[in-house]
Parts: C-alpha cells; structure tokens; sequence
C-alpha cells in the first residue's frame, strides 16, 4: 500500500505533472516510442529521486511503457505531498512524505524496495545503499540501476572498489548530456532561484564565495557573474582553481575567503567544507547554503554548539547568533537549496536528464547479463540519441563526417 500525506492534494499535484509534460519533448518522445511495445512489461521499478512534477513525470512515462512503478523521495525536504497523491490517484504505488524524520524515511525507502525491483533508478545511491546492505533480501531478481547524482556515483565507485557492488549500474551522471547541462545550467539556474526566493535580496555588488569548482560550481559561479555579484572560487584541484582564474573568478582558500563572502555555496560532494572557524570570522548576516547532494558539506553540528541562539528568521532561514555578536544565516537546514527552497533545476534540462534515465534502464534491460557488476557509462550512442532529439527541438543541426573525412580520422 502506497504511504503519503493526504489523497485530497492530488488535484494541485495534476496540475504542476501537466505542466511540465508540456515542457519535456524528449522525454514524451521515448514515451510514444515504447508505449506500443511496453519493454518494461512485467517489470518493477524502484525509483528515488528528488520526488517533485518533474520525477512524476518520469515515473508516469516508465509506467507508460510497461512498468510497474514503486516511487519514494531522494530527500524528504524536497518531496512535493502534492505531487505524491497525483501519482498515487493515476496507479503508482509512492512511499514519500514531505519533511519525514530520517528514521521514517529509510523505512519509507524499504518499502519502496519491497516489491523486490528488477531495476532501480537511484539518486543518491541510498538505495543501493540499502540492497547492499540491510535489504539484500530484496535484490534478488535485480538486474541492475540507474544512478543520477555526481555523490551516488562516487559512493558506487567506493564499494565497487571494495568488491561490494554485486550488479550493474549505469552512471547516468557521467554521461555528457547530464554532466554539460543539468550539472552546470541546471545547478546555476536552479541554485540562485533557491536563494533569491528564499532571501529577497540582492544578488548585484554581493561577494558571493563558491566552494568546488566542478560542472556544478561553475554553473553556479557563472549564473552568479552574470547577476553582477564578485566570485570567489575555493577549491582543493589547483588545475580547476587555475580554471577558476581563467573563467575571470578569484581563487582563494575557505579561509581566506570567509571574512569576505556575503553568500557561500557549497558544491563539492565532500563533507564539512565551511567549519566553525570560517564561521566565527563571516561577516554579520552572511548567507550559508550549500548546492551537493548530501547536507553534511556544512558543519551544522559544529555550527550548533559554537551559536548563542537560533532563530527562524524567515521561512526557510535559520539565524544562528554568535558569541562575537554576528549572525550566519543557514538556508534549507543545509540541505540541497534549489531543491528545498525551489523547484529544482528547469523543466527543459531534466527532460534531458530523464530521457537519459529511461533509456539507462532499458539498455541494462536489452544487456541484461551482458553487463558485469560495477559502474559502467552511458554507451555514447545513448547519449548522443538523446543530443539529437533536443538539439532538434531546440531547431539546431549539426554537421556529420563524409566518408573521406572519416577515412582520415582513422588514418590519424
């Protein structure tokens, strides 16, 4: 049985799902390929991602061609209750609260596993997580997943290099079309639309300090350059701090850069990268947020045991006063801001993002045994099939090799 807030909200749910299928081309494209067909026929699919109108509308087309959908939400913070009755109210089973502890939320996560999936769509990696750990038990008929983020990759790859990842997942991450758009356009739009509506304030004449300068950091940072704000790159690569410099950006360390940021952001997938001692020297009033996965690259903790009080000092803004008198503003309690303080990256990016996911899981689907246990990349066919049909809607084109020009490339 599915577990949500309340069936009553579906109606406002319908209403932003629709929206944004009118906003995804690709995505319906692939949906009207295979809804003939039904490949997924049979199959059930364990989804967890960020659990708002655009991942219903991935859940609806993976239903649409043959699935049986289990949803929950990668981050209760970022789960729309709305959206989860939509879902539930057109047949798919959602377990996914709003603002749920995270003890209810891992229980929310394995009932979203129970069905035992035959692939998983992860972001995150929480439930791979979960399969290789407490519910190996629900992993016997996997044949494999999808997995969406820059931090679920990296975890994959760690147990992959323990020799603990027993099945295949596509690193949907890695592929060119998620990591150029949705990384750097989707983050650097979606994070200072977080920021700006969650703070009212300015962004021009601001220093505005971003910590890792990966796909993500860089969207940010450009996004940031053209609200008219100074940026200040920290990092621990000198080749993309150099990069940093290149782009136009200043390049110094957390904390030579902590008494002169107005706004941090943190995008490094590390934990605790902005610590009690670039606290205690910010500026009064400084904003803290941070852009990653995970809400451990600001130490909250340390954060909480150095502060006088705390505040609400606006709906999704705490105010943590100090014993030297200043206040650090945290937005989101730390957790991924364009996400809990917005909607999340651009419609017309995750239909990028998601095309590529539909069409990962059904090459583990057409390789199943193929593919050994372990991270594997999205074959560049996939990638560039998905390329072609948005640069079409876009109304591009490109160029392909003649034969003779392709002679040469090999002869070279």
């Amino acid at each position: 049985m599915a577990r949500i807030r309340d069936i009553a909200l579906k109606d406002e749910g319908h209403q932003r799902i629709a929206w944004v299928a009118k906003h995804m081309p690709v995505l319906n494209q692939i949906g009207d390929k295979y809804e003939k067909t039904k490949p997924f026929k049979g199959l059930k699919i364990s989804l967890s991602i960020h659990l708002e109108a655009k991942t219903a509308y991935l859940a609806k087309t993976l239903a649409r061609c043959g699935a049986e959908m289990h949803v929950t939400g990668s981050n209760p913070l970022s789960t729309q209750d709305a959206v989860c009755s939509a879902l539930v109210d057109d047949g798919i089973e959602v377990y996914a609260i709003h603002g749920s502890d995270p003890e209810d939320t891992i229980a929310l996560w394995k009932e979203t596993l129970a069905c035992k999936p035959h692939i998983v769509i992860d972001d995150g990696s929480d439930l791979f997580n979960l399969l290789l750990t407490d519910c190996k038990n629900y992993a016997t008929r996997l044949i494999g997943g999808c997995e969406e983020t820059t931090s679920g990759v990296q975890r994959l790859r760690g147990w992959e290099s323990q020799g603990l990842l027993h099945f295949p997942v596509m690193a949907i991450n890695d592929a060119r079309c998620k990591s150029f758009f949705d990384n750097t356009y989707g983050t650097g739009q979606s994070t200072w639309d977080g920021i700006m509506r969650t703070t009212n304030l300015q962004v021009n004449g601001r220093v505005v300090v971003v910590a890792g300068y990966g796909y993500c950091g860089r969207g940010i940072a450009k996004v940031a350059k053209g609200l008219g704000a100074r940026v200040i790159v920290t990092e621990i690569d000198p080749v993309k701090s150099i990069l940093a410099v290149m782009d136009g950006f200043e390049a110094k360390n957390m904390a030579e850069a902590a008494p002169l940021g107005d706004i941090f952001i943190t995008a490094t997938a590390c934990c605790d990268v902005i610590r009690p001692e670039h606290f205690n020297v910010m500026k009064d009033g400084a904003i803290v947020c941070n852009a990653g996965h995970f809400n451990i690259e600001i130490d909250l903790e340390g954060l909480n045991k150095m502060a006088v009080s705390k505040e609400e000092a606006r709906k999704n803004i705490d105010s943590y006063l100090l014993q030297n008198g200043k206040r650090v503003n945290i937005i989101a309690n730390g957790a991924l801001v364009n996400i809990a303080a917005a909607d999340g990256h651009p419609v017309e990016i995750m239909d990028i993002s998601f095309s590529l996911q539909t069409l990962g899981a059904l090459y583990i689907l057409e390789h199943q045994g193929q593919l050994g246990a372990g991270v594997h990349a999205i074959p560049d066919e996939v990638d560039r099939a998905v390329a072609e049909m948005k640069l079409k809607d876009f109304g591009g084109s490109f160029d392909t090799l003649l034969p003779e020009q392709i002679a040469y490339m090999k002869s070279h």
